[in-house]
């Protein structure tokens, strides 16, 4: 199965797709991670992304495109994959469209997770990272045992700048705007699987195996 998982920040797409991959051994596809790993091996597809990158300017789609072709054609041939983070838009829906019939593949559903605007900020407001070893906690549902001090590496643990409030309304503001006419495009292809995104972990990804099921 081949999935797209996309949903505002703060919806719970990342732990959701954790789930995803190991209950039914789906490859993870994310665009940030396959960014920092080109950029890292220095590809040519990770060197054009740094320097727009460098620049402060958004990443072609063809650069983002080419860089989940060469990780799919990598692939087993009957590995199922869940993309996280792309695309965004209905221009690179289009674009990841035409890709994976190059390559003979397509999406069997396009899972997006339903949040309201109240509790995305409440859920990312309160998220904290540690700036040492990357691990996420929130002062609400998993604080660390000392404040401000990381269980694992007891790193300093901090809120990301834009996880304050004011930010975190301009990000979905911006997001909800990008994000419809995306959300339109797949329903009119009878992809799009709407999901209740609130409510524990568990809860959540039994809604998405159910829709799954029906799919």
């Amino acid at each position: 199965m081949n999935l797209l998982l996309f949903g505002p920040p703060g919806a719970g797409k990342g732990t959701q797709s954790q789930i995803l991959v190991d209950k039914l051994g789906l490859v993870h596809l994310s665009t940030g991670d396959l960014f920092r790993a080109a950029i890292k091996g220095g590809t040519e597809l990770g060197l054009k992304a740094q320097s727009y990158m460098d620049k402060g300017e958004l990443v072609p789609d063809s650069v983002v495109v080419g860089m989940v072709k060469e990780k799919l054609e990598e692939l087993e041939r009957d590995t199922g994959f869940i993309l996280d983070g792309f695309p965004r838009t209905v221009a690179q829906a289009q674009a990841l469209e035409q890709m994976l019939g190059s390559l003979s593949l397509k999406l069997d559903a396009c899972v997006f997770l339903e949040v309201p605007r109240e509790d995305l900020v409440r859920r990312l407001s309160g998220r904290r990272v540690c700036k040492n070893c990357g691990a996420v906690y929130h002062v609400d549902s998993k604080p660390t045992s000392k404040e401000g001090v990381c269980d694992i590496c007891e790193g300093q643990v901090v809120q990301r700048p834009d996880d304050e409030e004011a930010v975190i309304v301009t990000r979905l503001q911006t997001y909800e705007e990008n994000t419809q006419p995306l959300k339109e495009y797949y329903d009119s292809q009878e992809l799009l699987v709407g999901v209740d995104g609130v409510g524990s972990t568990e809860e959540v990804f039994s809604r998405i195996q159910s829709q799954l099921e029906m799919a």
